[in-house]
């Protein structure tokens, strides 16, 4: 036998950073509650509008919250479950001051809109390569703990922390491919179908393998321990596991049904996630069955009331989410706050609270003394329970308000609210609603942060916890009957274990990309789309700067009200030059794919300036700054090589003469807007936003002739770009933003 000493002082320090991210991360997102339920908080600021504050709230809630108390909770216990210290004390303090800064820069460069506009995965290429290295010294010293591990099986949470390693990084790698036009600007190599495929093949799966598979292993791990039982069943354990990681890979495109994604691919995904359904449910009754000999304890322990309700809204996120997947379902549900609601009944619901519970078991054993008050932490539990039900159902409302009266029709077969910002201001006292649940959740949450320090202030002078270990790999004492198992062989061998698990993730991405991005016909070519000119795509860089796709979708689904609403429905082949794409994920506004040419040039300007003078009502915030700003052209020739790179069509000559085309198309928009008396905008960002906006769903003609306009044959190389500008002549409408 050794005596060794654990690292505890890891577990400490992402223990701490853990509620710091968490404060701040979540005080950002009851700001955006606020900002929804009225504009005036976006204090016309830019650095704090809605667009720029929401990628730093989801990053720092997931990857900072989230991501320290994953590895808080996985140093704790990778080191007892396999009797030995973690690999290296010097890798171990790297990992955390390293994710420590890519969170800081990063969030500070979403506020000054430094972003790739792809959800989930925002950071800019630079910050992507450090982090991408981040998690290589976490695997290395991860994997060597197991190596020179004194157990020789390894536990069940082990393969779900090996698992969301192995995943995690090959979905980092794919989605983040891109080239960099600086240190701060990047151009993803996929574009339109295949991007759209690529990044909810990531997103959906950054949500499985970063927001469940490792806290799934960490309740694999807490849950028996505070109970003070085992795990209910082994072989419910193997099963969870592997049907979840195959399953879940499959499961992405349900997030694009009914968009330009073909249906095949839209139908694999929707029957793939029907089918989690049982994993994640088998998961569930494993974890509350843990539970089973420890009822007695839940009116006093709240460490067991937050596991409890933890994996209770587990299980209710994972009925939720298959059920949104199904086309039906989705039809009423996407775009709309019902997934909001769905996406935080598993952050705050099902990861919060087990992170919460983990915590409190924490504190007293890395502190080694009693927390300080345990009425202050019932007193947490309450709060943070009633704030997720007033977030959670104030959103299934809205959601569901949202999509019947998108849809619903008058019996002389007119859409009864054609004005989609009169069903905005329908649903701004459930806004009110979310902002007081998000206020009662993040309460809770400082209540907590005063128990603990408290209880660290009254600890006495600690040391890392020791142990007598076996000097040589131990089998266990239940190991000759396990042994019958061909799992129980896997277990002793991790290598193997993580080789399988890399080749069942794989399965499923390679499937559903490699038909999407090699058989042509998944994206028909229609020859009238052209690229963008250099300042329209100079202005599609400001909107994904300014985040406007957090609000907007560009994509007319093939509804019947959609169509009415908005416009001829979206095909795949008018996206092949976007890079990335801009499909949205929510409708705070209405769908912008073919707003090209419904409004002109100045009502644009006066929406930009203040929404409020065209659409009464509007929550949207003021951009006043981009009427200010001057446009910089000083990258235009990178932006255009990259895209050329990329395959865009544009001609050689178009990189030297793209500043020159660009302020001639900002000349002829501005010389509209001085007919209306608006001088001196040829130079500023406006200018850039509204070229990009009025070329929005133009190039396939669909107002003059219909959508037998959209000519469709086989690819061919289209012309060089010429700089000509996009203006109309519509009179200005009142039909809201």
């Amino acid at each position: 036998m050794l005596r060794i000493k654990y690292d505890d002082k890891i577990t400490r320090m992402f223990l701490i950073a853990c509620l710091v991210w968490g404060v701040l991360g979540m005080s950002a997102g009851l700001w955006l509650a606020l900002e929804l339920a009225s504009w005036k908080f976006n204090l016309g600021l830019p650095y704090i509008s809605f667009g720029r504050l929401r990628p730093l709230h989801t990053n720092a809630v997931i990857f900072a919250f989230g991501g320290n108390a994953i590895f808080c909770g996985v140093y704790y216990s990778t080191q007892r479950l396999l009797k030995a210290r973690m690999f290296s004390d010097v890798l171990s303090r790297i990992h955390f001051w390293a994710w420590q800064a890519i969170i800081l820069v990063g969030g500070i460069g979403f506020l000054f809109g430094i972003t790739q506009g792809k959800e989930y995965a925002e950071l800019e290429w630079s910050l992507d390569l450090v982090l991408a290295l981040v998690w290589v010294v976490f695997a290395i010293n991860f994997f060597g703990t197991v190596a020179r591990r004194r157990e020789k099986h390894l536990y069940v949470a082990l393969w779900f922390y090996i698992g969301t390693i192995i995943t995690i990084a090959v979905l980092h790698i794919v989605n983040g491919l891109a080239i960099p036009v600086s240190l701060t600007k990047s151009y993803p190599v996929y574009a339109g179908v295949q991007d759209a495929l690529v990044q909810w093949w990531y997103g959906h799966n950054a949500v499985g393998f970063f927001l469940t598979t490792p806290f799934l292993g960490l309740m694999y791990y807490f849950v028996p321990k505070a109970a003070e039982r085992p795990v209910y069943s082994y072989r419910l354990s193997v099963m969870h596991f592997w049907a979840l990681v195959f399953l879940y890979i499959w499961a992405g495109p349900h997030h694009l049904h009914y968009t330009a994604l073909p249906d095949w691919a839209q139908d694999l995904g929707m029957v793939f996630s029907v089918m989690l359904l049982a994993p994640s449910w088998g998961g569930m009754l494993n974890g509350l069955l843990t539970l089973r000999g420890a009822w007695h304890k839940l009116r006093t322990d709240p460490i067991l009331k937050f596991f409890a309700a933890s994996i209770t809204f587990y299980g209710m996120a994972t009925f939720e989410g298959p059920l949104m997947s199904i086309k039906s379902v989705n039809a009423l549900s996407h775009y709309t706050e019902w997934t909001i609601g769905h996406v935080h009944s598993g952050a705050i619901g099902w990861v919060g609270l087990l992170v919460f519970g983990m915590i409190y078991w924490l504190v007293p054993r890395m502190w080694r003394t009693p927390l300080h008050s345990q009425a202050l932490a019932n007193a947490h539990f309450w709060t943070a329970l009633v704030g997720i039900l007033f977030y959670v159902v104030s959103m299934w409302i809205a959601g569901i308000t949202q999509g019947l009266m998108w849809k619903e029709f008058t019996n002389e077969g007119v859409l009864a609210y054609p004005n989609f910002l009169e069903i905005v201001t329908k649903i701004i006292p459930l806004y009110w609603l979310r902002a007081f649940g998000g206020s009662l959740y993040l309460g809770g949450l400082l209540v907590m942060v005063y128990n603990v320090a408290r209880t660290i202030r009254s600890a006495p002078a600690f040391q890392d916890e020791e142990a007598m270990v076996p000097e040589a790999p131990a089998v266990p004492a239940h190991a000759a009957p396990v042994a019958q198992y061909w799992h129980a062989v896997l277990e002793g061998r991790p290598f193997a274990l993580a080789i399988l698990t890399t080749v069942v993730i794989a399965i499923g991405g390679i499937v559903e990309m490699v038909p999407t991005f090699l058989i042509e016909s998944n994206v028909p070519t229609i020859t009238a789309v052209k690229p963008y000119t250099p300042l329209e795509l100079e202005g599609r860089d400001i909107y994904v700067r300014e985040g406007c796709y957090n609000c907007h979708s560009q994509m007319v689904r093939p509804f019947r009200d959609e169509v009415a609403r908005y416009g001829d429905y979206s095909k795949p082949g008018e996206f092949v030059y976007d890079h990335p794409f801009q499909w949205g994920s929510k409708r705070t506004g209405p769908d912008l794919h073919r707003i090209g040419g419904k409004y002109n040039n100045l009502w644009h300007l006066r929406h930009l300036d203040d929404p409020r003078l065209t659409s009464p009502g509007s929550i949207m915030p003021a951009y006043r700054f981009l009427l200010e700003s001057k446009l910089d052209l000083s990258l235009t020739p990178n932006k255009i090589r990259v895209m050329r790179q990329l395959g865009v069509p544009y001609a050689k000559e178009v990189e030297t003469e793209c500043r020159t085309q660009a302020q001639t198309q900002a000349r002829s928009i501005a010389a509209d807007l001085e007919k209306d008396g608006v001088k001196g905008m040829a130079d500023k960002e406006v200018i850039a936003l509204i070229a990009y906006l009025q070329r929005l769903g133009t190039d396939i003609k669909w107002r003059e002739t219909g959508p037998a306009a959209a000519s469709i044959q086989a690819p061919a190389p289209a012309p060089a770009v010429a700089a000509t500008a996009t203006t109309s002549t519509h009179p200005s409408k009142g039909a809201g933003i």
